[in-house]
């Protein structure tokens, strides 16, 4: 099944009938806890994942959340 990820396109040979949005995430090692998936222009809900069937074609825009940041301390002046 070829897949538009973010643009480029991927194939994705040995996916399970039907292959599913959770699935998709698994296979590309992501936590889905801190993902957003937009499908075909739509915001697919986390609890829709399992049970959202995806079809040769399909784009897809995959927004992993990243933690990080500069460390802000406070210092005392005297």
């Amino acid at each position: 099944m070829k897949l538009q990820i973010n643009g480029e396109e991927r194939e994705f040979a040995d996916a399970a009938v039907p292959f599913t949005l959770a699935a998709l995430i698994e296979t590309l090692g992501m936590k889905p806890d801190r993902v957003a998936v937009e499908l075909n222009r739509d915001i697919v809900a986390r609890a829709r994942w399992p049970e959202t069937a995806l079809r040769e074609g399909d784009k897809l825009e995959v927004v992993q959340f990243v933690g990080g940041g500069i460390e802000l301390r406070t210092q005392s002046r005297r």
